[in-house]
């Protein structure tokens, strides 16, 4: 996938290291927004550190395992998706989002993580496709029930954010329920 159209001025593309001055500028506009629900909100803080984020990404993809995209509205960097997690053997991999809030209700993330969860099952061969998200993230909890996962429970105190320990819902899809949906 070099680019995938999501929708008029949007497209997904990878995200990748020679993009890090303009995700260290994404980030940075950003920041007040991802700072309660994604740990690299506040890590990602120049070119640097947004170049070696992207190349820890860029060498688990080399050798199968996650990666990242960015989503790109009007030519701006505003968001992305990611396999967090992403191993073939075992045969379960997790998704995972961010979006600026400018870019919102435009359904560009349903509709990145819909063209990742095919391609995870089809392609792939993933029979389950998980989405941790924070009990309070209110916006990741709708875009899951809109992807039709299904809610397993809560991990209690299973993360650790800005010093704070927080409760994870975890959502999944099995590769037979995707199927059975497309």
């Amino acid at each position: 996938m070099l680019t995938h159209h999501l929708a008029e001025g949007a497209e997904l593309r990878a995200l990748e290291p020679w993009n890090a001055g303009e995700f260290a500028e994404h980030v940075a506009r950003a920041r007040d927004h991802l700072r309660p629900w994604i740990p690299w909100g506040t890590t990602i803080v120049d070119e640097q550190t947004a170049r070696e984020f992207l190349q820890s990404f860029a060498d688990d993809q080399a050798k199968g395992g996650r990666r990242i995209y960015g989503i790109w509205l009007d030519g701006t960097l505003v968001g992305g998706t990611l396999f967090r997690t992403f191993d073939a053997r075992v045969g379960v991999c997790e998704v995972g989002v961010w979006l600026e809030p400018s870019a919102t209700g435009r359904g560009l993330v349903t509709t990145a993580v819909r063209g990742m969860i095919e391609w995870a099952v089809c392609a792939r061969g993933m029979s389950r496709v998980e989405w941790y998200c924070n009990v309070d993230n209110k916006p990741s909890i709708a875009a899951a029930q809109r992807l039709g996962l299904t809610c397993e429970g809560v991990l209690r105190d299973l993360g650790t954010l800005n010093g704070t320990r927080y409760d994870v819902q975890v959502w999944s899809i099995l590769a037979a329920e995707w199927r059975s949906r497309t």
